[in-house]
């Protein structure tokens, strides 16, 4: 698997972009007030799939919290965005009928 080395811990795919995208975002993003639902790119993941807040203040505490992981980004982008998904819908706040 990519992700993970023999020593340390995982550590991001480059040009996977995944978790900027599959979940929804409930506090603002800089040029994204209202936060972004799920499912769609988050205006401030770049062309290369990599977040331009990374390492700055201005990120998302939600952001800043998810870490990788091998289950949720398993072995290639489709797999972190459909992980994600599933996350995404099993956490979801019930709509009424």
């Amino acid at each position: 698997m990519i992700l993970i080395a023999a020593e340390g811990p995982v550590r991001c795919r480059p040009g996977c972009g995944a978790c900027c995208t599959a979940p929804s975002i409930s506090s603002p993003i800089p040029g994204m007030p209202m936060g972004k639902p799920a499912g769609v790119r988050c205006v401030q993941l770049d062309e290369a799939q990599r977040c331009r807040l990374f390492g700055q203040t201005g990120r998302p505490a939600v952001c800043v919290q998810l870490k990788p992981a091998a289950d949720m980004c398993g072995d290639n982008a489709a797999q972190a965005e459909a992980w994600l998904a599933r996350l995404e819908h099993a956490t979801a706040p019930l709509r009424p009928p």
